[in-house]
């Protein structure tokens, strides 16, 4: 994982629930797929939460992604393999980021993960 834009270190639990809530999110609720849709979200203040993929090559795709999202006060997290942040999109390719609009059904997880993330933060 590239140390460049990655300030605090997730474990697998926690990457394994926000990857629980993109997917729950991407049937029950609204979801953006990609740097490029992620980076909208958040401009617009829509994202609840966003997933960057760590392995994302070259990073400079997704590295403005945290400080936007520090910026717009909006959770972020770093996903080791941007092919996990793609297949809980629902895509058969790896996406560098996907951005959480509405979480549906997965709202309670949610809020658990973005606490979670928000502890490691301090």
């Amino acid at each position: 994982m590239s140390k460049v834009y990655a300030t605090f270190e997730v474990s697998d639990e926690i990457q394994n629930k926000a990857l629980e809530v993109l997917e729950v999110s991407r049937d029950t609720g609204k979801i953006k797929k990609g740097s490029n849709e992620a980076t909208k979200a958040v401009e617009r203040g829509n994202a609840e939460l966003v997933l960057i993929g760590g392995d994302v090559e070259p990073e400079e795709i997704v590295m403005h992604l945290p400080a936007l999202c520090d910026e717009k006060q909006i959770p972020y997290i770093i996903i080791n393999k941007q092919n996990d942040v793609g297949a809980a999109s629902g895509l058969d390719v790896g996406s560098a980021a996907a951005a959480i609009v509405k979480a549906g059904k997965a709202k309670d997880l949610l809020v658990e993960v973005v606490g979670q993330i928000s502890e490691l933060r301090g």
